[in-house]
């Protein structure tokens, strides 16, 4: 027969070369492709990808065994504000494991957080560049909160209790103000954050008409659960989105890509009910101010025109008492000059009265007949014509002293 090894002969040489070669730790820079958690360790798959085809040219396993991974994992997350997550950049010091039976590991020894957070620094840096190229960094920010805001779509999670105190500050405020709220539900951590909100920042679109202002809020996560806040895509739909949108997000460390892009970010969910109470507060005291000022100066401008009544009501009897001179003195003027217009027409119709008198005194009959004229009448009707006697008609002739009947006797000749 051949000589050979049994398997396990042959790993535990295999192990043993790696020992005896390998018997340092070693810093190493690789991007996480896996990460899981099982009865208290960790494992996690390494990739390190081609620059320029983005495809893995290395690929290793390695574990984070209990004990040293209750210590690493908490220091990890407190530093870098988010917990181990595929994708991620990492610097691990590492030393290597080769087992009979699981194959070859390396063992993870310590964590360099600051790696990983110049990374995550790298990449937020990257995408605020590419918003600002862009040209929708301000964009959400120049948007103006209505001056009643009061309509207010929510985005969060059903069962997070940062949405209770946010509904509850809102509904128990002390102004007695009104507000309606209106819940668009979704995941605010993990993996799925990014699609979850943009979708509920869809449906909020489908009635944007509805609403003043979106507020996004988580309350009572772990800071660790941030990362799925500093998204491209996310970013760019809160700065494209047509409202105002209000973070309060919970987290006191640092400001995520979405605080950054949004209107106005507030710490918590309880910060932003009371941003939105504050400004209809602000509102309010303004209106309460405008309405004083109007009725100051109401009330200075009746006690103005009422000093002015009461000037010219002082003023009417004097006032009168020279109308009333004046108008005496005018119609004692005019009645001068009616006056003498009467007496001069009096006079002058006096004057051809007897002008008309003398002439018909010069007409009268009986001076006529006082200068030896008499007037002969028959019927009543004066005598101008003897012709026109009939005979035997009666005639009166009226003289200057009596009168005298006569008959008509006409002269016939044969």
């Amino acid at each position: 027969m051949t000589e050979h090894y049994s398997l396990h002969a042959l790993n535990s040489l295999v192990r043993e070369a790696i020992e005896d070669s390998l018997s340092q730790e070693y810093w190493v820079s690789a991007e996480l492709s896996e990460v899981r958690e099982s009865r208290g360790h960790c494992y996690m798959e390494l990739i390190e990808k081609s620059g320029s085809a983005n495809t893995p040219i290395a690929r290793a396993s390695a574990v984070c065994w209990s004990n040293t991974w209750q210590i690493l994992h908490p220091y990890f997350e407190r530093t870098t504000g988010e917990p181990l997550r595929p994708g991620m950049k990492v610097l691990l010091q590492v030393y290597p494991r080769f087992h009979e039976a699981y194959g070859f590991s390396w063992i993870v020894s310590d964590i360099d957080p600051s790696f990983t957070m110049g990374d995550m620094a790298l990449r937020r840096m990257e995408i605020i560049r590419i918003l600002k190229e862009e040209g929708v960094w301000e964009l959400n920010k120049e948007l103006t909160l209505p001056v009643f805001t009061q309509r207010i779509a929510v985005i969060s999670s059903a069962t997070a209790a940062g949405y209770g105190d946010f509904c509850r500050q809102l509904t128990d405020n002390e102004y007695g103000f009104a507000f309606t709220t209106r819940l668009f539900a979704a995941t605010m951590q993990g993996e799925s954050v990014e699609q979850s909100v943009i979708s509920a920042l869809n449906k909020i679109n489908e009635q944007v008409d509805s609403f003043d202002c979106v507020v996004i809020i988580r309350g009572g996560g772990a800071v660790s659960d941030m990362s799925g806040f500093d998204s491209l895509l996310l970013a760019e739909n809160v700065a494209n989105f047509p409202l105002p949108v209000i973070t309060g997000i919970g987290h006191d460390r640092d400001e995520c890509i979405l605080d950054m892009i949004s209107h106005t970010r507030v710490k918590t969910p309880t910060a932003a009910a009371a941003l939105l109470i504050s400004r209809l507060k602000e509102v309010s005291d303004h209106i309460d101010l405008c309405r004083d000022i109007i009725v100051n100066h109401v009330e200075s401008r009746m006690n103005t025109e009422r000093q002015r009544l009461n000037t010219l009501a002082q003023r009417v009897p004097m006032l009168f008492s020279i109308v009333k001179t004046k108008q005496t003195a005018m119609l004692d003027m005019k009645m001068a000059r009616i006056s003498s217009a009467i007496e001069r027409r009096i006079t002058n119709e006096n004057h051809h009265l007897s002008i008309l008198s003398e002439r018909a005194e010069a007409l009268n009959p009986q001076k006529i007949l006082r200068l030896g004229y008499s007037i002969t009448t028959l019927d009543g009707k004066v005598v101008r014509d003897a012709s026109t006697l009939p005979d035997n008609s009666i005639i009166e002739t009226k003289l200057a002293k009596g009168k005298i009947i006569s008959i008509v006797k006409k002269s016939h000749q044969s």
